[in-house]
């Protein structure tokens, strides 16, 4: 089936883990216009209906998520999407090439400041089941204190590294964009309004409703048991960076 241009247009979410898709996807579903259906190839996802759908060829899922995809009676949908994680990918070799020639795909590309941040939240997730925050959900416990083997945080830095850079060069610059998941914390507002021109839907003014929340506050020493450790390991490398706490941002946002 080809992309007809009576169809919404396209596009994806992509990053690592733990790295605010899910934030980033309940602010752009607030678009009248613009309809994200959550992770195409988790099978748990409640956005599909069909929880066999991971047995179709790799054509067939994107079909599924752009042509075929479950509609919204409150929408007039000009833009469709879904987001996908980098594990996901290589728990389904081949897919991202068949992503890549999807005719006139968008892609945001969503990153952390500080991969070990991102890190530490999906093993805080991992250990305690929780994997949203939600507004009301003010009174829940903080996340658990977590220790990271050093053979895990080098493979993480190193996926999300190799990761950043095959979506850059899978992708033409005009058809990427690119959002750090802390400034999307902070200014929620700019960054949707640059991904409504990039995405070529309406303005929408932001309406400041925050669904989810971010779990973890606390600075990366006070939340990861063997910070001092990993921190003398990685300090002469390349991911020194990822642990000068002096410099971390903080937000409230």
């Amino acid at each position: 089936m080809t992309h007809s241009a009576l169809s919404p247009e396209p596009f994806v979410i992509l990053g690592m883990p733990r790295t605010g898709t899910h934030y980033l996807e309940a602010l752009l579903n607030e678009h009248p216009n613009v309809l994200s259906n959550g992770e195409l190839l988790n099978t748990y996802d409640t956005n599909w209906p069909d929880k066999d759908r991971l047995l179709r060829s790799h054509r067939e899922l994107l079909e599924l998520a752009y042509l075929r995809f479950p509609r919204r009676s409150d929408k007039k949908v000009t833009h469709v999407g879904c987001k996908i994680n980098e594990p996901q990918f290589i728990e389904r070799p081949g897919f991202f090439d068949e992503l890549a020639r999807w005719p006139g795909l968008k892609v945001i590309f969503l990153y952390r400041r500080n991969t070990l941040e991102s890190l530490r939240s999906l093993e805080q997730a991992r250990q305690s089941r929780q994997w949203l925050k939600f507004t009301s959900d003010d009174d829940a416990a903080p996340p658990p204190r977590v220790k990271l083997p050093i053979a895990s945080c080098e493979a993480y830095f190193n996926a999300a590294e190799d990761f950043h850079i095959r979506v850059e060069q899978s992708f033409a610059s005009a058809s990427l964009l690119e959002i750090e998941y802390e400034r999307l914390l902070s200014e929620p507002a700019a960054c949707l309004e640059t991904i409504w021109d990039f995405l070529g839907a309406p303005s929408l003014q932001h309406s400041g409703r925050a669904i989810l929340q971010r779990q973890e506050w606390r600075p990366l020493d006070e939340t990861v048991e063997n910070f001092d450790a990993l921190r003398r390991y990685f300090a002469d490398g390349p991911y020194a960076r990822f642990f000068e706490i002096d410099d971390e941002f903080v937000s409230k946002g």
